[in-house]
């Protein structure tokens, strides 16, 4: 069985909306809803810069605990924060996982476009699906879009109309791009 590790963003945790309604429209493949180190140590605030290596450790160690406990593909990825240290941790263990979700990818601060988060995009040879809403302060599609071609993997943006960071009502075009992309 296909199994997904899926994490929160910033402000978030493991029960936010939007990782429940993805878990409930992926039936057939084991989600795993996973805390941040961050927010494990509180359960309220964004992480500071300088703990984010922490949170990718908790990320592979939880890799690893799933790898021992099946023989399935093994999915990574998150809505925002979460998503983006899910793809530093790939650009940094090729051979982790066998896929990457991006949910709201936070490709630069809302308003600061000069403040590309985009230096560890060129080392990421994971598969990686993009999922991002069209209003998202974050990033545009189009400044995505350029984005995405520094990856050298095989990669696919799936807009969201009419959504803003928090893809609210996005699962089941989630799911659905999810299994067609990783079929």
């Amino acid at each position: 069985m296909s199994t997904l590790l899926l994490t929160h963003g910033a402000g978030g945790n493991r029960n936010a909306p939007l990782l429940v309604a993805v878990e409930k429209a992926l039936e057939g493949i084991h989600v795993v809803r996973y805390d941040l180190p961050f927010r494990q140590k509180r359960p309220h605030g964004s992480p500071h810069p300088s703990h984010a290596a922490e949170d990718r450790a908790g990320l592979k160690e939880q890799v690893i605990a799933l790898r021992e406990r099946g023989d399935g593909p093994i999915y990574i990825g998150g809505v925002s924060y979460g998503g983006r240290q899910s793809s530093m941790l790939v650009a940094e263990e090729h051979d982790l996982v066998d896929g990457l979700l991006l949910l709201s990818y936070p490709l630069h601060p809302p308003g600061k476009p000069d403040q590309l988060r985009t230096a560890h995009l060129p080392n990421i040879r994971t598969p990686a699906l993009f999922m991002h809403g069209t209003r998202d302060p974050f990033g545009s599609i189009a400044e995505l879009e350029a984005a995405i071609k520094l990856m050298p993997a095989r990669t696919l943006l799936v807009p969201v109309e009419r959504a803003g960071h928090d893809l609210k009502g996005a699962a089941p075009l989630i799911a659905s791009a999810f299994r067609d992309f990783f079929a």
